[in-house]
């Protein structure tokens, strides 16, 4: 035993310490390794200046920056500076990484110490003294044994391979501060940031100052953001209600993130509700943003479906396999025990202002969301929440008096909510949330909201019946608007 933990700790340190793992970190690929040293060191490539920052416990880290699809280097800041204002989940994949490689190396360390022992037992007692007695036995000539000795140095050492000489100096560290010689004031949570001063370039520079801009002034934005939300006049749930955050069309700005949530904590909220587009163009570079979400909402109950930006399988997976419900054209549980119905949509968007359908058009899918929830009312299991991505998606169920609330987002424009009377007598609502990004158009880039951020309070009766809503906006301004609540009522339904 003692042979298999002393063997097991040396094989699996050294596989730690030498080992690395493949992360998407701030929009690029990247192979993350564990050091010795007591700094984070972010090595950016041959071009941007590499930044060092003090680690917070006593391991190192080391994270080389790979490919990205950033098309210019100033859109590559303007990520930078956006994955910037909220670098939790960032910090967080790093160290689920960390921790993955530090068991798979214990693993295998437990895997090496155990072959010793294993072939000490299956030798048994009297083949061991057997082998032994051979090893005593043998003579090697000494010549023989310094040769080979001699030998195997010289192959492991090959002293006739010579590396050139290195084209840039060793790197010199500097503090953010000089870096940028005052041309912008340096926030407090980057003050323990150095750079390395080889690409001191006046171009670098600009780059540098104009992502530290955006940061500290995102930073002011949403922490005062923050501060505000947790004084808000929302409205306090009764005790036998629940109340779900509705998010959408996020569009990458994670800044929002943590106002949504305190709204959510301020108004009594155990669950959300992510209406899709959470990304700008569904690729795994926005996984930064996915992260956040998960980071944010982790410890609520989340449902989820797709949107339009969000094309591709990417987006959905990784949130499915983080925990969040994916809605996918099946009626589920939902909040307060109710009946949840939800598909992603048919569409896909990129950065352009174009639009292409899947194997179903729009209209088509409308159709088995209205098939799915009247089969649903016909055997007497009303569908109480249709949650989409585009609130027409379920205008058919609705007419057909087969659901309670509609609820989307995807115009960027709050709307509703809506009466709907339908066919059979039944009434409904529909309701189209803004966007909690405040993106203007496909991405939300900036030290704040390009428009007024919305997020919705839906407030649910025991059963899971909604009983209302409430619309909450940050305005561009930082100013909340709080609506007042609005009442759902059903007076010829059940």
């Amino acid at each position: 035993m003692a042979v298999w933990w002393i063997l097991g700790a040396c094989v699996a340190v050294l596989l730690f310490l030498n080992g690395s793992r493949s992360v998407a970190v701030a929009g690029h690929d990247a192979q993350v390794s564990p050091t010795l040293g007591r700094h984070v060191v972010l090595e950016t490539g041959p071009v941007l200046p590499d930044v060092r920052l003090e680690s917070p416990v006593w391991l190192g880290v080391q994270i080389e920056l790979g490919k990205t699809d950033a098309e210019s280097t100033e859109e590559l800041f303007s990520r930078y500076a956006l994955i910037a204002s909220n670098v939790e989940p960032q910090v967080a994949q790093v160290g689920r990484a960390l921790q993955e490689l530090a068991w798979s190396s214990a693993l295998r360390g437990a895997a090496a110490g155990s072959l010793p022992v294993i072939v000490y037992l299956l030798l048994g007692p009297g083949r061991r003294r057997e082998v032994w007695e051979e090893l005593r036995g043998l003579r090697p000539r000494p010549v023989l044994a310094v040769a080979l000795v001699v030998a195997s140095g010289v192959a492991l050492w090959q002293p006739w391979w010579r590396d050139e000489g290195a084209v840039a100096a060793e790197r010199e560290w500097i503090a953010l501060e000089e870096f940028l010689g005052g041309q912008v004031p340096v926030p407090e949570q980057a003050r323990g940031v150095e750079l390395s001063a080889g690409s001191t370039t006046s171009g670098t520079q600009r780059l540098v100052a104009s992502a530290v801009d955006t940061y500290g002034k995102s930073q002011v934005f949403y922490d005062t953001a923050v501060q505000d939300a947790a004084e808000l006049a929302v409205r306090e749930p009764d005790e036998d209600e629940t109340v779900v955050l509705l998010v959408t069309d996020r569009h990458d700005n994670v800044g929002m993130d943590r106002v949504a949530r305190a709204v959510a904590d301020r108004a009594g909220a155990t669950a959300v509700f992510g209406g899709g587009d959470d990304t700008s163009t569904g690729r795994p570079w926005e996984a930064f943003s996915l992260d956040s979400m998960q980071e944010t909402f982790g410890d609520l109950d989340r449902w989820f479906v797709t949107g339009n930006h969000d094309h591709g399988s990417f987006v959905g997976d990784h949130l499915a396999d983080a925990g969040w419900t994916r809605l996918a054209g099946e009626v589920v549980e939902g909040p307060a025990g109710g009946r949840l119905l939800g598909v992603p949509d048919p569409r896909s968007s990129g950065l352009g202002n174009w639009r292409d359908e899947t194997d179903l058009s729009f209209d088509e899918v409308a159709e088995q969301v209205a098939d799915t929830a009247c089969a649903a009312h016909d055997e007497g299991e009303r569908v109480h929440t249709i949650l989409v991505h585009d609130a027409n998606l379920a205008k058919v169920a609705l007419e057909r008096g087969c659901a309670d609330l509609a609820v989307g987002g995807h115009t960027h424009v709050p709307d509703g909510p809506t009466l709907v009377e339908g066919e059979n007598g039944e009434l409904g609502y529909t309701w189209t949330n803004g966007t909690t990004g405040g993106a203007a158009y496909a991405i939300a880039v900036g030290s704040k909201p390009r428009r007024d951020a919305s997020m919705t309070l839906l407030t649910y009766a025991e059963g899971g019946r909604p009983v209302g809503l409430q619309l909450v906006t940050l305005r561009t301004n930082g100013r909340f608007e709080v609506a007042d609540f609005e009442e759902l009522r059903y007076p010829q339904g059940v």
